[in-house]
């Protein structure tokens, strides 16, 4: 539970520098995923730093996917917006509501409690099927990015991030089936694949559109499907007679995290890189926020 918490810390930290990067990229032209976006925003220094805590905290996730169970280390990894709020409002001008504080402790005992129902990850291998079908999810999140990038703003930015959760959880349950170099295994086309096409989708989202109606999305894609996977297909289990704990705790710790789904955005910048106004926020009010 320590490495899921700690790459959560890495993830949530890396989201407010590579959002900050993204707008201050060059924005293209014409509707859709603008797929050179990355290119660009790899030119900000914020990004390159933010791949590099994501490097981290991958291998972090690795080491905590191959010893707990699915539905613990993405509660934990959702929680990494409790990490960009707080990480936010120390390093930037924003201030968080009372509302956002308590969210922040919501999620800390959502975990708390995940961590004391939680049981030993479970120890099937995965059907033949499940690996195949993971490969045809990541065709499934890029035929979303097609058809989110031409929605209006609103609709764009839930497809969008709801498709960048489903890639990011493609890989977490690939790093589950993973077991030793086999190129003949379709997991080992899924990992990467499903990785590349989150990170297009949700620096996409981050660009344009409700970032906070895209986090909420990218949270729901990527502990709702592993967590489900886990349990059915892979074996994962809780404590004795703590199943509904966990079930409480799995709960908690996603409903908080939904209410600072504002987060996955970080302020304005121009491009040289300093705060523009917009870091300026009223009470209660979070980087970038979109005006009621």
């Amino acid at each position: 539970m320590i490495c899921a918490l700690a790459s959560s810390v890495c993830f949530g930290t890396a989201s407010v520098l590579q959002a900050m990067a993204a707008r201050a990229a060059t924005p293209g032209t014409g509707g859709g995923v603008d797929v050179a976006l990355m290119w660009r925003a790899l030119r900000q220094w914020r990004y390159a730093v933010g791949l590099g805590l994501d490097g981290l905290g991958f291998v972090l996730e690795v080491v905590a996917l191959r010893t707990l169970p699915l539905y613990a280390v993405g509660a934990a990894l959702a929680a990494s917006l409790a990490v960009t709020a707080v990480v936010a409002s120390r390093w930037l001008p924003v201030r968080l509501s009372r509302v956002e504080w308590s969210a922040v402790g919501v999620v800390c005992a959502g975990l708390a409690l995940l961590a004391l129902a939680s049981g030993d990850e479970g120890h099937r291998d995965g059907s033949e099927a499940l690996r195949w079908a993971l490969l045809a999810a990541v065709f499934g999140v890029l035929l979303l990015g097609v058809v989110g990038g031409r929605l209006a703003d609103r609709p764009r930015s839930l497809v969008l991030g709801l498709g960048a959760g489903l890639g990011f959880g493609v890989v977490e349950v690939a790093v589950r089936l993973v077991d030793g170099f086999d190129p003949t295994d379709p997991v080992w086309y899924a990992l990467p694949a499903g990785g590349g096409a989150a990170f297009l989708l949700l620096t996409s989202a981050l660009q344009r559109g409700s970032v906070t109606t895209a986090t909420a999305g990218m949270v729901l894609g990527e502990t709702i499907g592993p967590a489900v996977v886990g349990v059915i297909w892979l074996g994962d289990r809780t404590r004795e007679g703590l199943g509904w704990l966990a079930v409480v705790g799995f709960a908690v710790a996603v409903a908080g995290s939904l209410t600072l789904a504002r987060f996955g955005e970080a302020p304005a910048v121009d491009p040289a890189g300093d705060l523009g106004d917009a870091a300026a926020t009223e009470p209660g009010r979070g980087p970038g926020r979109d005006a009621p």
